[in-house]
């Protein structure tokens, strides 16, 4: 006996509710509803149409327009499968409705279609050799539709493991007798607000409406109840480790601020000036800082870093910068220590007060005392006040007692040997390659109750719509400017092969003779009988033979480190006159002598990492060339390729990717293919998503524990996958 669902029901309560007790759900049907992520009554009723067929607006056959989604009916006139090759077939049906004929055509599906049945068609029409043709449509015949949808639009649900549509529809009919009416959980007064549909009415329509007309705002509302979730998870973890816990006491007065500046040799953007405001009055509040910068390659985002920097140490703090790998780590610390030097602020090597008693601790007026900074990976540990190396734990002893000012490394920063006598700022870069604990770690080291501002940091622009779901919890800062003088990287493309190899060749050579120096990236380390493509090795044993003149170097992830440390130092240096690399150059790395990059194989490559190959150059006086050397692709990647061609811009380039790869996973390691997103696409619904985000900082600024705000949490939690530890009750960050 089927038990009855109360009166009163929430969409929570309905997700605790197994499926099996929808009338018509057996064991048989359970297991392939369960096997899409269908076990409950809830998920039964997310589980919306991904189409419609509208049978009160069919279209003939021979009126219909090519290229446009449209439903037709017909009665079958031939049903035949076709034997391809090796085991592929296709079904082939041909429907008359007495004005013309179509063919439809479905790959390896399961079809039957009964000749003399009559049929509804919903897809785009297309010609195929003259003739009208439909591939994969949805196809219905008339006998099979359920009676309640006769005369009506008919649904079309996504794929639920082989079970038939007209059962589907049948359990969601009862599913949806026995859920209905459904408690809201957004208030009636928002809801007429924001001019949304309530819920009972939403899942109704998306599944059953009466007329196409009723879907769009029954997919609204179930839009802005995903942005909602997703918004309320974001800003309730806000709220819980940053808005309600106490900062670091930073009082700045901008006096070692203005002095860097006042030295730096180039003048700051009004992007770079904007972001230092809005970094400096974060640092200063009472609340500990939670701010993302990102930007455009080559805008200048590492100055902002330092001079944030500088201005926890002049608040008596000090600043750390962690990085995933050694070479960009090593990277930062190099580039700050000549920042320093050119502003007249780096100690004297074998400074004779290295010692304790010369920290910010000791007296020392951090104004006028040199700024001490320290390198530390796995594999060495360096300062800028002693010339050569100096043992792990004496680097830990001057962290400790703050002789050092700003830490840079990788992991080894979170290491539980590491101490620092009060971190003020901690800086995290490329921070997606790091996991939320290992943040979380390096915030984490004080031990008087004080939350450090944490700054994260990312060389890719973001599209405001992507960081509002992904980044929801965190004030953003995007510096979209160039500086002043920067010329647009020239960028071409090139057949991959022989060919390629000439006129690589031709242009290396030429950027030499110049007196630049140049990347060759490959997508392989070694050689590979699996996939076809250059590897490093082979690229730079060939153009060392191409190029005998010249000083050719190879660099891969796999070196250890001191070798990746020596080999981007000397190329720095203009050493070395070629640097055959992996995409371990791919961020961070800033050799202003580099004119060209090649990249071998760019169809591999994702457009933003392309992007970033190409920042790597033309970061100088000389202008730079970016050379993509492309083998047979994908549609995917001409467009990768397409879109480099057009543009340099890096925003543009990032909505582009966008809507090339998909949104992604909003939640999780994966960044695109399935989505957490069943109905929204944060581009399309960018206005939805806006409201959601609106409504859920509101609700948390008035009652953090609010019953409306606490339901959407425990939604959150269901359909989300998972609930950020953040707004997890007596979790302590």
């Amino acid at each position: 006996m089927v038990e009855p669902i109360p009166l009163k029901r929430t969409l929570a309560y309905l997700d605790d509710i197994p499926v099996d007790m929808v009338k018509g759900v057996g064991s048989a049907t359970r297991k392939k509803l369960e096997a899409v992520g269908v076990g409950t009554v809830a998920r039964l009723l997310l589980h919306a149409p991904r189409r419609y067929l509208d049978r009160n607006q069919l279209f003939d056959i021979q009126a219909a327009p090519i290229g446009e989604e449209v439903t037709i009916g017909g009665v079958v006139e031939r049903f035949d499968k076709i034997h391809i090759s090796r085991g592929r077939t296709m079904i082939k049906v041909r429907v008359s409705d007495g004005t013309s004929t179509i063919d439809c055509v479905w790959f390896n599906p399961y079809k039957k279609a009964t000749v003399g049945a009559e049929v509804l068609l919903g897809g785009k029409i297309e010609l195929f050799n003259g003739r009208r043709q439909m591939t994969n449509p949805d196809m219905q015949e008339y006998g099979k539709v359920d009676s309640l949808l006769m005369g009506r639009v008919v649904p079309i649900h996504p794929s639920t493991g082989g079970l038939p549509l007209a059962k589907l529809r049948a359990s969601m009919i009862n599913a949806l007798q026995r859920s209905l009416p459904m408690e809201d959980v957004v208030p009636a007064d928002h809801l007429t607000a924001l001019g949304l549909v309530d819920r009972s009415t939403a899942f109704m329509n998306i599944h059953f409406p009466n007329e196409l007309r009723d879907v769009g705002p029954a997919r609204k509302r179930l839009i802005f109840d995903e942005f909602l979730r997703i918004q309320m998870v974001f800003k309730a973890r806000e709220h819980d480790e940053y808005v309600s816990r106490r900062g670091v006491p930073n009082v700045e007065t901008g006096e070692l601020t203005t002095q860097f500046i006042a030295h730096f040799p180039f003048e700051l953007t009004s992007g770079q000036h904007d972001a230092l405001e809005s970094i400096k009055a974060d640092m200063v509040a009472p609340t500990p800082m939670h701010r993302l910068l990102h930007g455009e390659v080559g805008s200048g985002k590492t100055v902002v870093v330092v001079i944030a920097l500088l201005a926890s140490v002049e608040g008596g703090h000090q600043g750390a910068v962690m990085a995933p790998t050694e070479v960009l780590a090593t990277q930062h610390y190099l580039g700050t220590e000549q920042i320093l030097r050119d502003a007249q602020m780096a100690p004297p090597e074998e400074d004779p007060a290295a010692g304790g008693t010369a920290s910010l601790f000791g007296g020392q007026d951090p104004v006028t005392r040199p700024v001490r900074i320290g390198l530390f990976t796995g594999s060495r540990v360096t300062v800028n006040f002693i010339r050569g190396d100096v043992s792990r734990s004496q680097g830990l002893a001057w962290l400790d007692d703050g002789t050092i000012d700003i830490a840079f490394g990788t992991h080894a920063l979170i290491q539980e040997d590491v101490a620092m006598r009060s971190l003020g700022l901690a800086v995290v870069d490329e921070q997606h390659r790091f996991g939320v604990e290992q943040r979380v770690q390096l915030r984490a080291a004080r031990d008087d109750g004080a939350v450090p501002d944490l700054l994260l940091m990312t060389a890719t622009p973001i599209p405001r719509t992507l960081a509002m779901v992904q980044y929801g919890d965190l004030k953003v800062s995007s510096i979209a400017e160039m500086p002043v003088g920067r010329v647009p990287v020239k960028t071409t493309a090139v057949a991959e092969g022989l060919e390629a190899d000439r006129r690589v060749d031709e242009e290396v050579a030429t950027h030499l003779a110049a007196g630049g120096q140049v990347f060759v990236v490959c997508p392989l380390i070694e050689h590979s009988d699996k996939i076809d493509a250059r590897s490093a090795v082979s690229e730079s044993v060939r153009m060392a033979a191409a190029l005998p003149n010249a000083r050719v170097a190879l660099l891969h992830g796999q070196m250890s480190s001191d070798d990746k440390a020596e080999t981007m130092l000397r190329f720095r240096n203009h050493e070395l006159d070629v640097l055959v690399s992996t995409t371990v150059i791919e961020v961070g790395i800033d050799v202003p002598n580099a004119t060209l990059i090649v990249v071998r194989n760019a169809e591999r490559f994702g457009l933003s990492q392309l992007h970033q190959l190409r920042g790597r150059v033309g970061r100088g006086d000389q202008p730079g060339t970016c050379v993509l050397a492309v083998d047979a692709s994908t549609g995917d990647a001409d467009a990768r390729i397409s879109a480099m061609l057009e543009s340099n811009d890096g925003y543009v380039l990032a909505e582009r990717d966008l809507e090339i790869r998909g949104q992604g996973k909003v939640f999780g390691e994966s960044q695109s293919g399935a989505t957490d997103l069943r109905l929204g696409d944060i581009l399309r619904d960018a206005d939805v998503l806006d409201s959601a985000a609106r409504l859920a900082a509101d609700a948390i600024k008035n009652d953090r524990n609010s019953v409306f705000v606490e339901a959407v949490l425990d939604e959150a939690d269901r359909f989300l996958g998972f609930l950020p530890e953040a707004v997890e009750a007596g979790v302590e960050l």
